[in-house]
C-alpha cells in the first residue's frame, strides 16, 4: 500500500492510489460511506449530457469515486477521465454491455478496465452493430401500428449512430406527443408484447464477463431486481456469473427499492460476491435518481471499490 508521502509525490502523475485515500485504516472506517457512483451513462450512449457534463454533476453532487459505464461503447472514457482527473474526481473506467441470458436482456456492468483493450472493442463492436439492426426493426415495428419516421427521430436524437437505443426512440415518441413521459413510453410501447419491440440475441454471458476480465476490470451484474426471472434461473445466472469469472452484484441503485436492497445484499453475501452502488443515471428530466444520491450500502457487505484502488485513474 503507498504511503501519503508517496500519493502526495505522485499526484501530478495521476497515480492510482490518488483514487482513494492513503492511511489503510481510513480505507477501512470509510469504505460502506463513500460516496461511489459506478453506474451512469452520457451522449455516447443514451444519456443527455456529455461526458464532461456528467463528471462535473457528479462532482457536484458529492460523488468520491465516479465511472461512466455506456452501453456497449467505451469512446468517452478518455474524455471522462480527462474531465474528472481536471475537476479532482476520482474515476475508474467502465462500461456497461448488454447480455441474452434466458431469453432476455441482462446487463452487466465493466468496472477498471482497459478502454483500449482490443478484444474489448472488437466485442462491444460487434454488439453495437446489432443495436443498429435493432433500431431498424424497432422502426419498422412502430410504423406498422402507424407511428411513421421513428427511425429517423430517434438517429435525429443519438450522438453516436451506432448506438441508437431504446431510449432514444422512447425520447422522440415523448417530443411528438405520442406519449406524455418516457414512463409511459415503455407501458405501451418498446416493451414486450407492445409494439416496438423487438428481441435481441445480444453477447453471451461467458463473452461479456470474459471482455471485461481480460481488459483488466471486474465484472458486475447491474439491478438485478429489474429482470424477470425465475428464482431457478436467478440463482443460475448467479452460479453462471460467478463461474465465468463474475465479482460483483449492483446492490443499491435507482431501480432497488429497500426490499430488493435487503435481497440482493443477502444473494451477494450468498454467493461471495462484492456489492457495487450506481445511479443509472442518464437524464436531468428522466432519472429515478440524482448522481450522487443512493444511500449507502448496507452492512456486512464488500464494497466493490474495495478492489479498484489499482485501477482508479485507468483510461486517463
Amino acid at each position: 500500500m503507498p504511503t501519503a508521502a508517496s500519493c502526495a509525490s505522485n499526484a501530478e502523475r495521476n497515480h492510482p492510489c490518488r483514487a482513494l485515500p492513503c492511511s489503510p485504516a481510513k480505507i477501512v472506517t470509510n469504505v460502506h460511506s463513500l460516496n461511489a457512483d459506478l453506474h451512469c451513462h452520457s451522449t455516447v450512449s443514451d444519456g443527455t449530457l456529455s461526458p464532461e457534463q456528467v463528471a462535473q454533476r457528479a462532482k457536484d453532487h458529492g460523488v468520491a469515486l465516479w465511472s461512466l459505464t455506456d452501453h456497449d461503447e467505451v469512446a468517452g472514457q478518455h474524455r471522462a477521465a480527462a474531465a474528472a482527473r481536471a475537476i479532482g474526481l476520482d474515476y475508474v473506467a467502465g462500461v456497461e454491455i448488454s447480455v441474452t441470458f434466458a431469453g432476455q436482456t441482462i446487463h452487466i456492468v465493466g468496472l477498471g478496465i482497459d478502454p483500449d483493450d482490443t478484444t474489448l472493442r472488437d466485442g462491444l463492436a460487434s454488439t453495437r452493430h446489432g443495436r443498429s439492426r435493432r433500431a431498424q426493426a424497432i422502426g419498422e415495428s412502430l410504423a406498422a401500428v402507424g407511428i411513421e419516421g421513428a427511425l429517423e427521430g430517434a438517429q435525429a436524437l443519438a450522438d453516436n449512430p451506432e448506438m441508437v437505443t431504446r431510449t432514444h426512440f422512447a425520447r422522440w415518441l415523448v417530443a411528438t406527443g405520442v406519449c406524455r413521459d418516457t414512463h409511459e413510453v415503455f407501458r405501451k410501447y418498446l416493451v414486450r408484447g407492445k409494439p416496438g419491440y423487438v428481441a435481441q440475441q445480444w453477447a453471451t454471458l461467458r463473452d461479456a464477463v470474459h471482455w471485461i476480465t481480460g481488459a483488466g476490470g471486474l465484472a458486475v451484474i447491474a439491478h438485478p431486481g429489474r429482470y424477470r426471472v425465475s428464482a431457478n434461473e436467478e440463482w443460475a445466472l448467479l452460479e453462471q456469473f460467478k463461474a465465468h469469472g463474475g465479482r460483483a452484484l449492483e446492490v443499491q441503485t435507482a431501480s432497488h427499492g429497500d426490499a430488493e436492497v435487503a435481497k440482493y445484499g443477502a444473494l451477494a453475501r450468498e454467493h461471495g460476491l462484492l456489492a457495487s452502488r450506481g445511479s443509472d443515471f442518464h437524464s436531468p428530466g428522466e432519472s429515478r435518481i440524482e448522481l450522487g444520491a443512493l444511500p449507502t450500502l448496507p452492512g456486512g457487505l464488500t464494497p466493490v471499490w474495495s478492489e479498484l484502488q489499482s485501477r482508479i485513474g485507468r483510461a486517463a
